[in-house]
């Protein structure tokens, strides 16, 4: 772990992660997490038990004790498939490949790279699944994977997003595509506010998912969107075909229900401007 990212987790994560199981094959283990080292934005791993019993993990967070005997709860299988689900959210995949050694390490095409920037430990290239701008259609990470997930690669998101939909449960996740903060789950066992601080409250105020979410738009459109909006809004229209109903984020709360219409709520301005011909 490169040393920076000491300020951004929880000293002791065994303490304060809160897991639980949202349905019958997937569990979510939320945490703490600073960004900046000052803005509560929270952390979110996904495992997925897959119809072969096998795990997919997405976006992995600390590996503790609890959360191995947790994985070792689950299904009949193993872990088979560790995701990143952007180049940012790669903190934890060195612990989690070491322990499970023979995972495919699936990730954006720019985060070997970044990684090696960071100073992480080097991920052998025999693991890695990289998914690659232009080739739309036909991302493949293996049969029993690609068998129960629909994907999309939002290379025009600046953090290189990789997005997911499990279909078997319609449950949407994502990392930084689209935020429902305040992270009141994540930080429910730290003993502090999810919205304390000037500069959390102002994120929470501009990436949250309430009424006609117009701050999170703007952001999304005047900022993330920028430099390919095109390319933007061709990604959200894909995933805005998908069948889903729950939203799994990584930073703030579950969206238990109705998560296709706030997606297509958040994405309008994209969605309409696709339909538009701009």
């Amino acid at each position: 772990m490169a040393s920076g990212a000491s300020k951004l987790i929880p000293s002791d994560p065994e303490k304060v992660m809160v897991i639980r199981n949202l349905t019958s094959t997937i569990k979510i283990c939320s945490v703490p997490f600073l960004r900046f080292g000052r803005i509560k934005i929270g952390g979110r791993g996904t495992i997925v038990q897959l119809a072969s019993g096998n795990l997919a993990v997405f976006s992995p967070v600390a590996l503790t004790e609890t959360v191995k005997k947790e994985l070792s709860a689950m299904g009949t299988g193993q872990v088979k498939y560790i995701t990143a689900l952007d180049q940012e959210h790669h903190i934890f995949l060195e612990p989690w490949h070491k322990m499970f050694p023979d995972a495919r390490v699936v990730g954006p095409e720019t985060l070997p790279a970044y990684r090696d920037k960071q100073g992480y430990g080097e991920i052998p290239q025999a693991n890695w699944v990289l998914f690659k701008k232009g080739d739309q259609g036909s991302w493949k990470v293996s049969e029993e994977f690609d068998k129960e997930f629909d994907t999309e690669y939002v290379s025009a998101h600046q953090n290189q997003e990789l997005v997911f939909n499990h279909k078997p449960t319609r449950t949407l996740i994502e990392a930084d595509l689209l935020f429902n903060l305040p992270a009141t789950e994540q930080h429910s066992k730290a003993g502090i506010s999810a919205t304390g601080g000037h500069l959390t409250r102002l994120f929470v105020g501009i990436n949250n998912t309430q009424g006609a979410a117009i701050w999170q738009k703007r952001f999304l459109w005047y900022a993330i969107s920028s430099g390919d909006r095109a390319g933007f809004n061709q990604s959200a229209a894909r995933i805005a075909h998908w069948d889903f109903d729950r939203i799994v984020p990584c930073h703030g709360d579950v969206i238990e229900t109705g998560g296709k219409g706030i997606f297509e709520k958040v994405f309008g301005w994209h969605l309409d401007a696709l339909r538009k011909g701009q």
